[in-house]
C-alpha cells in the first residue's frame, strides 16, 4: 500500500471484489449547443421528390456549414435535416443560428433553432448529456425562422448587444422544472 502506484493496486482490488473494472471518468466540458431543423421538411420532400429534395438538402447543409465555419462552430451531427453543433461561446452560437436562418431563406427554406449552454460529456467526436437534451427540446419549441435560447444563454450573453423577447416558462420533456425561454429579437 505504500508503493508509488496505489491507485492501480486499488483498481485491481476493486475489480477482484466487484468483477467490474471502472473506466476513466468521462471527459466533461462547458459548451454551447445549437440545434437546427428544417421546418416542413417532410412536406417539401414529398412535393419535390427524392432527387430534388436531396439536392436542396445538400445546398442547405452547405449554407449551414458555411455559417458554422464563420462563427467557429463544430459540427457534431446532421441527423436528417438538422444540425447539432457546439460552440465555445453562446454569443457565437446565437449569431450563427440567426445567420443560418437568414441564409437558408434564399433556398426557400425556413429553419428553427435552439441554443443552450451547459456541461456536456465528450465521447470521441460526439457530445452527450442533459445539456444536449435541453438544447434539442428548446429547438423543438421554436417556430419557423425563430431562434430560441434558454435563460442560461440569455444571461451569459448580457452586454453582447443581442436582444431577446420573453417566450415564457416551459416544461421540457424529461427535464425537471420549468425552463424560461427567450426568442432572439435583435443581433
Amino acid at each position: 500500500m505504500w508503493c508509488d502506484d496505489a491507485e492501480s493496486i486499488l483498481q485491481e482490488v476493486e475489480e477482484f471484489l466487484t468483477g467490474v473494472r471502472r473506466g476513466p471518468d468521462p471527459d466533461r466540458m462547458l459548451a454551447t449547443v445549437l440545434f437546427t431543423d428544417i421546418v416542413g421538411s417532410t412536406e417539401t420532400a414529398s412535393r419535390l421528390g427524392d432527387r430534388a429534395w436531396r439536392g436542396l438538402l445538400d445546398r442547405h447543409h452547405d449554407v449551414v456549414r458555411t455559417e458554422l465555419g464563420r462563427w467557429r462552430g463544430r459540427e457534431i451531427d446532421t441527423a436528417g435535416d438538422g444540425f447539432l453543433a457546439t460552440f465555445d461561446g453562446p454569443a457565437r452560437a446565437v449569431r450563427c443560428a440567426v445567420a443560418a436562418s437568414r441564409s437558408v431563406q434564399a433556398l426557400g427554406l425556413q429553419i428553427r433553432a435552439g441554443v443552450h449552454t451547459g456541461e456536456v460529456e465528450v465521447a470521441g467526436d460526439d457530445v452527450r448529456g442533459i445539456a444536449v437534451h435541453i438544447g434539442a427540446r428548446v429547438a423543438g419549441l421554436a417556430g419557423a425562422g425563430e431562434v430560441l435560447v434558454s435563460r442560461t444563454v440569455r444571461d451569459l450573453v448580457a452586454g453582447s448587444g443581442i436582444g431577446f423577447s420573453e417566450r415564457g416558462t416551459f416544461e421540457l420533456k424529461g427535464v425537471p422544472g420549468g425552463w424560461e425561454l427567450y426568442a432572439v429579437a435583435d443581433v
